[in-house]
């Protein structure tokens, strides 16, 4: 059986842009894809910190270092420049699977750089 599970997590991370008329999607800066593990088209959960939307969406690549966190697209109405947004990857997995899976979350600054990093355990051991 595959159950859907934590894969990775930005935390707290500062929304730059909020484009309704772009193609929709989240970039996200290309460090932060790499720190996290999450991908290049990868299906994310997304909510805003101050009014509690949530949606899901897919990942576009920002430039590397720009601290870009720019939702686009009909996403964009659901976020404003400087809400605090929790962006969650998750992965389908077997139960072996699982036992080895350690989610890294990154904890981030107000300025989209990492404070933090940090795994989840499993059954939080």
């Amino acid at each position: 059986m595959l159950r859907e599970v934590l894969h990775s997590k930005i935390h707290m991370a500062t929304v730059t842009g909020a484009k309704p008329h772009y193609v929709g999607s989240i970039t996200i800066d290309a460090d932060l894809l790499d720190a996290s593990g999450m991908r290049v088209n990868d299906r994310v959960l997304v909510t805003n910190c101050r009014n509690g939307n949530r949606l899901e969406t897919y990942i576009f690549r920002g430039e590397p270092g720009s601290g870009i966190i720019e939702l686009n697209g009909a996403a964009a109405h659901l976020f404003e420049v400087g809400d605090k947004a929790i962006i969650m990857h998750y992965a389908l997995m077997t139960d072996d699977e699982y036992e080895s899976n350690h989610p890294t979350v990154l904890i981030m600054n107000d300025n989209n750089t990492i404070k933090e990093s940090m795994q989840y355990t499993p059954h939080g051991a």
